[in-house]
């Protein structure tokens, strides 16, 4: 098991190839299914003025946390050459496949990915089902798969009313898995955030811009406080955890 670490903090890390800086982490791809990132978002700044590139965690090395430095197994051509992405609209199925042969990366929807990959949310198979909608462009796209920038700003309601919004995530660095959302409820009560695990989401809705929990309005007043200035350990998750009564992702030895 890796550390916990929030992704907003991660915003800014330089990435480098096996030849070089190439560019800036700006934001990152999800699916609200497995909750895993798929894509780090990197703005290729100076080098390539106004680009942006997608980049599979599985492609990342070990990171140097010191000097925010992220270093991916691939070379500077091959990003310079790699399909363009248009991130400001939902990223076609097909340019997904395109960019993973490209680099030679495994889908991650296959059936062998999928099977090796650590489950988080309690949802349907994204790989059961076709692409739901099109993009602007017209291309059919998975409609699970979003950018924490989009998502950042939600609403979160529990089974009784609205607490919040998601004002970060922290992910697990080892799987790169969104293990809770953080949620901002200074429109409820003012200066506590909490945390909620990806599992107790019933839906996400993009068309309200809401994230439903099953959890009740008392539940989440009560829990434990997050602080964003001190690191989630497992002793906070513990918990967490035993408030809620609820199964750990990490029972009996196994991380989800």
């Amino acid at each position: 098991m890796g550390m916990l670490r929030s992704l907003n903090q991660l915003h800014g890390y330089s990435v480098h190839a096996t030849d070089g800086d190439i560019g800036k982490v700006c934001e990152f791809y999800f699916d609200d299914i497995r909750w895993g990132i798929r894509y780090l978002v990197v703005s290729l700044g100076r080098w390539l003025p106004g680009r942006k590139v997608l980049i599979s965690p599985t492609a990342l090395g070990e990171p140097d946390w010191e000097k925010r430095i992220l270093p991916v197994s691939i070379t500077k051509a091959q990003v310079e050459s790699s399909p363009d992405v248009d991130t400001d609209m939902p990223v076609a199925r097909q340019h997904e496949a395109e960019l993973h042969r490209h680099y030679g990366w495994e889908l991650y929807w296959s059936a062998e990915a999928l099977a090796g990959a650590p489950f988080v949310g309690p949802l349907d198979d994204p790989a059961s089902s076709p692409p739901e909608t099109v993009n602007k462009g017209g291309k059919p796209f998975d409609a699970h798969l979003r950018t924490t920038r989009v998502i950042t700003g939600f609403h979160i309601e529990a089974v009784d009313g609205v607490i919040g919004h998601v004002a970060d995530f922290i992910v697990d660095d080892a799987c790169w898995c969104i293990r809770y959302l953080v949620v901002d409820t200074r429109s409820w009560i003012p200066g506590r955030q909490v945390l909620v695990a990806p599992e107790w989401v019933e839906r996400v809705s993009w068309e309200t811009s809401t994230v439903y929990l099953d959890n009740t309005r008392k539940e989440v007043k009560n829990c434990p406080e997050f602080t964003p200035s001190s690191p989630v350990n497992r002793r906070y998750e513990e918990c967490l955890y035993d408030y809620y009564g609820r199964p750990k992702y990490w029972r009996d030895g196994l991380t989800f």
